[in-house]
C-alpha cells in the first residue's frame, strides 16, 4: 500500500512539475539567463516549504511511516565544497536542461531523448561512488 501511495505522490510531482513550466527546457533556459523569475519563483517556494517542513518535524517530533524518528544530521560546514558542488550541479542543470525531478517528468511527458541526460546523470553518481573516498568531505 505505501508504494502505491509513493507512486501516486510521485505522478502528482510530476505532474506538477510538467504543468508549472518547471519540466520546460525554455523556463531553465530564462532561469539561467536571468530573464525570467517564474523558475525563481519556484525554487524559493520550494525552499521555504522545506524550511518550514523541517521545522515542523523537527519541533513536534514526527515519525516516519514506520514509526521511527525522523533525525536530521548536521552537515559539514564549507565554502568550496558546497561552492563546486553548486557549480557542477549547475552545469549538469544548464547543460542537461532539467534537474533530477523534471528528468522523469519529461521522460513521462514524452520527450524520450531525456533519457540521455538520465544516463549521464546516472553515470556522474556512479563516478562519484568509485572517486567518494578520495574527495574531500
Amino acid at each position: 500500500m505505501k508504494k502505491l501511495i509513493y507512486l501516486l505522490l510521485g505522478i502528482i510531482f510530476g505532474i506538477t512539475m510538467f504543468k508549472s513550466g518547471a519540466a520546460s527546457w525554455f523556463r531553465i533556459f530564462e532561469m539561467f539567463h536571468f530573464d525570467s523569475f517564474h523558475m525563481f519563483g519556484i525554487i524559493g517556494v520550494a525552499v521555504t516549504l522545506g524550511l518550514i517542513i523541517t521545522q515542523i518535524i523537527k519541533r513536534k517530533n514526527i515519525k516516519d511511516w514506520s514509526g521511527n524518528p525522523i533525525i536530521f544530521h548536521p552537515k559539514a560546514k564549507g565554502f568550496y565544497r558546497y561552492m563546486l558542488g553548486g557549480i557542477i550541479f549547475g552545469l549538469g542543470w544548464a547543460l542537461g536542461g532539467a534537474c533530477p525531478g523534471p528528468m522523469f517528468a519529461n521522460i513521462g511527458a514524452g520527450f524520450l531523448p531525456m533519457a540521455v541526460v538520465i544516463l549521464g546523470a546516472i553515470g556522474g553518481t556512479w563516478i562519484y561512488g568509485l572517486l567518494k573516498d578520495k574527495l574531500p568531505h
